[in-house]
């Protein structure tokens, strides 16, 4: 009878213990190698941007470059910043990180879960106006970007809890995904009041963690659905030399044959399948819009004071929205202008000094590739401040952070009652 119930029960707790050993083993045996951090690197895809095992690997080699921004960086051309860096061997080979989608919440929780990778390193972020909404990153948004992993690593890494700490907490619980994770809220509602998770909660965590790390050191290159392939094609299309006006003369040609079905400069097939057949429904469809009160400039903070914490190097880059879409929607230039106001007075008043604001070039022809996102004109303009950046040594920094950012009284500021930096003393 024991034999029986052996031959029924005992494959399926061989199976268990296997499972179980595989999961929460201290032992893991690499198996990233420079082909997967290549394919990984132009991705974009959730499982790496939600994982650490790929981007950290990736990322300390010192061999990529890494670039946060959104759906910008999807969009390949000849002089999308991989093409760039692969035409003219720069040296350096951004990784791409970010989606449709991702914000200053989901960057934050990738910075920190990279920190030791990162410290002292250049950076490239995108800042896109149209993340500070007014209720700040959608929920679906959230829940396709948000990382168990990170967040519960962040958790069980405090050893004493900050202001940082705290509006952490406050801004995850206030979404409904991580409002189903009992234990974790425990340990949210432990840091909103200034304690370090303990007990139960913690100790469930801890489990949880090591199980999901191993999962993503086993399966996160799978599905990678790799970019290179139309970098490599994009970077084809580029002269042998660098030269800058012939490159402008290229980009301002690609950029006229891209839009020739349309009189707003938005590329023929984002037009056709996005913009046609919604097109007089969208006519002053935005003026409304106001990016200037919003918890996304509490969410930037955190990135801030992240890459402050581990003296990262970086250099910030504000896209303009296209001009005559601007026009066409009734979206408000002065509203925009005091956007750029705002998020440069947050960034230059806490010491990060290289910031590049395309705010006024919104109206440079093919500078945007649709609505709102860098095209061919604007990348080419981007590169001339990201090349030699990442290039040449630049000076560690001196930041002087503020929690004051973190206030519901900085997300509502209105521009105007920001000092004169002209009269700044």
């Amino acid at each position: 009878m024991k034999k029986q119930l052996w031959m029924i029960f005992g494959p399926i707790f061989c199976a268990i213990v296997a499972i179980a050993i595989l999961f929460l083993s201290p032992f893991f045996t690499r198996t990233q190698n420079d082909t997967v951090w290549k394919e990984a690197s132009s991705s974009m895809a959730a499982n790496v941007l939600r994982g650490n095992s790929i981007k950290n690997a990736a990322i300390g080699s010192g061999e990529y470059i890494p670039f946060f921004g959104s759906s910008e960086l999807s969009r390949i051309d000849s002089f999308h910043p991989s093409a760039l860096a692969k035409a003219y061997d720069r040296g350096y080979t951004p990784f791409l990180l970010g989606a449709p989608g991702t914000q200053s919440l989901t960057q934050f929780m990738m910075i920190q879960s990279m920190k030791d990778e990162l410290k002292g390193k250049p950076v490239v972020f995108i800042i896109s106006p149209q993340w500070f909404v007014r209720d700040g990153m959608k929920d679906d948004y959230f829940n396709a970007y948000f990382s168990e992993l990170q967040a519960y690593e962040w958790a069980l890494s405090l050893t004493n809890v900050t202001p940082s700490d705290r509006y952490v907490a406050t801004r995850l619980l206030s979404y409904a995904k991580v409002q189903k994770n009992q234990a974790f809220m425990n340990s949210l509602a432990q840091i909103e009041q200034g304690k370090l998770p303990s007990g139960f909660s913690r100790t469930r965590l801890a489990l949880e963690t090591r199980i999901l790390s191993r999962e993503d050191q086993l399966f996160s290159r799978f599905g990678l659905l790799s970019k290179q392939k139309k970098i490599d094609q994009a970077a084809q299309k580029l002269p042998k030399t660098y030269d800058y006006h012939e490159l402008e003369k290229l980009a301002t040609k690609q950029g006229q044959k891209s839009t020739s079905n349309n009189t707003f400069e938005i590329d023929n097939q984002f037009y056709q399948q996005r913009v046609k057949k919604n097109l007089k429904r969208l006519k002053g469809s935005q003026k409304g819009y106001n990016y200037l009160s919003s918890p996304e400039y509490g969410d930037f903070q955190l990135v801030l004071n992240q890459l402050a914490e581990i003296q990262a190097k970086p250099l910030f880059i504000i896209p303009p929205v296209n001009e005559k879409w601007q026009a066409y929607t009734g979206l408000s230039p002065k509203m925009l202008n005091g956007f750029s106001k705002k998020i440069n007075y947050q960034l230059k008043e806490q010491g990060f000094e290289h910031v590049v604001d395309f705010t006024q070039e919104a109206r440079i022809p093919y500078f945007m590739a649709d609505t709102i996102h860098l095209g061919w004109r604007g990348w080419l303009e981007s590169d001339r401040y990201i090349e030699p950046f990442l290039t040449n040594p630049q000076q560690e920094a001196t930041y002087h952070l503020s929690d004051e950012f973190y206030s519901n009284d900085w997300q509502k500021l209105k521009p105007e009652r920001l000092p004169d930096p002209t009269k700044k003393q």
